[in-house]
């Protein structure tokens, strides 16, 4: 089933004019974009290049409006109506001019702002692209340059949930996180406060984890070999309380199509932020079974199925333990 596309209720386009280590300056379009076709088009590109991509960051707003006035932008806007889309989106380039002069790596590009409603979900998005050099053919078939926006190589962008945030959720702001901290500048412009749960982001990527595996249809061994590969990389980063990179870790986990984890693991309802320490204790599943009944308790390693050691009877449900040992089959002979 093909998902719906996002729906555009407000566009414009500013310009951020900065080099690396220079000033950072601003010129502003004098009103909204008209919602037509080209407009759709773009930000439904501009959506799935967003969704598709790795390594993002998850927050909320940090409280302190003086510092961060990124909420008291979008309150003014989306739920006191004092301020409408054009004036919202020039207080946002006026802090982000501020925030990248600070940074002495960020570079400008044109800065889309949008409003728009995505799988239920009335949404700010944000993102800084320039240009690349392409090639066209003039009604005389000659071969010119053609300067168009690269969509494709997304570096810097974020995106607010405005539903989620009036519904209270605990993270309603995603931003592309980069390499370094480049991009760290956009996630201060944002406002956002990306502390990050180490356990829970730890089950909530041994979830992806899993999902993918069943998505996949993937045989035994293949699961098995998944979740070691992952086990081994996440165990090894605990260890050394190294943070992780997703890329390195769909690398390592499934070598055969990365791409294909990949993209399961930037889906945005899954949620999973980049750049964590992981918790050891939240990886065992990827390596053991375990479960408890009214009065029984249960543990054992993968590879017991595939050495026989422990057999599960699919359609009997039922659990066999062979090779016993010799203490516990005296007890029960008891």
């Amino acid at each position: 089933m093909t998902a719906t596309p996002p729906t555009v209720r407000h566009l414009v386009v500013h310009q951020l004019l900065k080099s690396p280590h220079g000033a950072a300056t601003i010129a502003l379009r004098s009103g909204a974009m008209p919602v037509n076709g080209a407009a759709q088009r773009l930000i439904e590109h501009l959506c799935q290049r967003y969704a598709g991509r790795f390594g993002k960051g998850y927050g909320r707003f940090e409280e302190d409006e003086d510092n961060f006035p990124m909420p008291r932008f979008v309150r003014q806007y989306a739920f006191d109506h004092s301020i409408d889309f054009l004036e919202l989106s020039r207080l946002m380039m006026q802090h982000l001019q501020q925030r990248a002069g600070e940074e002495q790596l960020a570079s400008g590009g044109y800065v889309l702002i949008a409003h728009i409603a995505d799988g239920g979900a009335d949404c700010l998005l944000v993102a800084l692209v320039t240009e690349v050099v392409g090639m066209a053919i003039t009604g005389d078939f000659e071969l010119i340059d053609s300067p168009q926006l690269d969509l494709d190589n997304l570096r810097v962008a974020g995106r607010i949930d405005l539903t989620a945030l009036s519904n209270g959720a605990e993270r309603y702001i995603s931003f592309l996180k980069g390499r370094g901290d480049v991009a760290n500048y956009f996630k201060l412009f944002l406002g956002c406060n990306d502390v990050r749960l180490a356990l829970k982001e730890t089950q909530k990527l041994v979830q992806g984890l899993t999902q993918f595996a069943e998505a996949e249809a993937l045989a035994q061994p293949q699961r098995d070999a998944l979740f070691e590969r992952a086990h081994q990389y996440l165990d090894e980063r605990g260890d050394e309380h190294e943070p992780l990179a997703l890329d390195e870790l769909v690398r390592r986990a499934y070598p055969d199509a990365p791409e294909r984890l990949s993209r399961a693991l930037g889906d945005e309802a899954l949620g999973l932020a980049d750049g964590f320490v992981p918790d050891r204790r939240a990886i065992k599943p990827l390596r053991r079974f375990a479960a408890n009944g009214e009065h029984w308790k249960i543990e054992f390693d993968r590879a017991s199925l595939r050495s026989g050691a422990v057999i599960y009877d699919r359609e009997r449900q039922m659990l066999i333990l062979t090779e016993l040992p010799e203490a516990l089959k005296a007890a029960l002979a008891d």
